[in-house]
């Protein structure tokens, strides 16, 4: 019992997260998962059947709360799925363990680059509204969709930075468009999984045990998504990713810094870095938010200037 209270906590905590910023669910859930000694394969199915009814509630929450860009949804979540099928058969019998540090280098320069544009100049004002490529779409869900099913975890870090960086899209319609056409993923994982293992060494408890703590959390994460700003959020979501990814390159065997000193003030000073992107990026906001209202009273009391009939003689 208290490992399957401890399972919905995390539950709770990853949707939450992931809900907020459009990724972290499956990485969190299934980093414990391989903790507790779960093999990959088993691991990233038990998280993907447990997504089934979390990314489910998530989108109907963002879809309430008008974070959801349907066309976005299908066209990276359809090849999304595809992606997810063939990754989920792959790991089946293969482990990526080596692919692992190639794919954070990616996603760390997609990272420092979101970290930096949305701390120091805000959010992309001159794309929005302008529609997404298909060209662009169909590549990076099928892609996400792999890492997703083979990492047991990647929809969200790969697809998230990738809408963002385009800067065509607000970082909640990307964060409610991503979490909603996760749906189609992790069901098509899910059969992958199934076809290949059949339920071996899926524990369903587990599978509920997390799904309760993400139904508990997505509704809330979908409202915070919609008032946190968009500038503060994008270097939240920046900072994510920096450094769960830096952390994945240095614990790597290419890097070689796992266990050391030199691991703790790597992950520690980039902490700090982001902490100060988060503060500056509060403090320029409240500075925009100050003008904008100073701009809005200017208006309006030049407006009832103009309205205000003219006296008669």
């Amino acid at each position: 019992m208290p490992q399957l209270l401890l399972l919905a906590v995390v539950g709770l905590a990853a949707q939450l997260v992931d809900g907020a910023l459009g990724m972290a669910y499956g990485v969190t859930s299934t980093t414990l998962l391989l903790a507790i000694g779960t093999n990959p394969a088993a691991a990233s199915a038990t998280v993907h059947l447990a997504e089934i009814g979390t990314t489910l509630a998530s989108g109907v929450s963002h879809w309430k709360f008008g974070n959801v860009d349907w066309k976005v949804v299908w066209r990276v979540g359809v090849p999304g799925a595809v992606g997810a099928f063939l990754g989920a058969t792959v790991l089946s019998k293969l482990a990526t363990d080596a692919a692992a540090p190639v794919m954070a280098g990616i996603l760390l320069a997609l990272g420092t680059y979101i970290l930096i544009r949305f701390t120091f100049k805000g959010l992309r004002k001159d794309r929005l509204g302008m529609p997404v490529r298909k060209r662009f779409l169909a590549p990076l869900g099928l892609f996400a969709g792999f890492v997703d099913a083979t990492g047991g975890g990647g929809w969200g870090p790969v697809g998230t930075p990738a809408l963002l960086a385009s800067g065509r899209m607000e970082p909640r319609k990307v964060i409610g468009s991503i979490d909603t056409s996760e749906l189609l993923v992790a069901i098509a994982a899910s059969l992958g999984f199934l076809f290949s293992l059949g339920s071996q060494g899926i524990d369903f408890a587990w599978v509920l045990a997390l799904l309760i703590g993400g139904l508990i959390a997505a509704p809330i994460a979908a409202w915070l998504v919609r008032i946190v700003p968009p500038r503060i959020l994008g270097s939240a979501v920046g900072g994510v990713i920096v450094l769960t990814n830096t952390r994945t390159i240095i614990r790597s065997d290419w890097v070689g810094l796992k266990g050391t000193p030199a691991q703790a003030w790597v992950l520690a000073a980039i902490a700090v870095v982001w902490v100060f992107a988060i503060v500056w990026s509060v403090r320029a906001y409240r500075r925009e938010r100050a003008a904008e209202l100073a701009a809005e009273q200017e208006l309006a009391a030049i407006t009832a200037a103009t309205d205000r009939p003219v006296p008669t003689a």
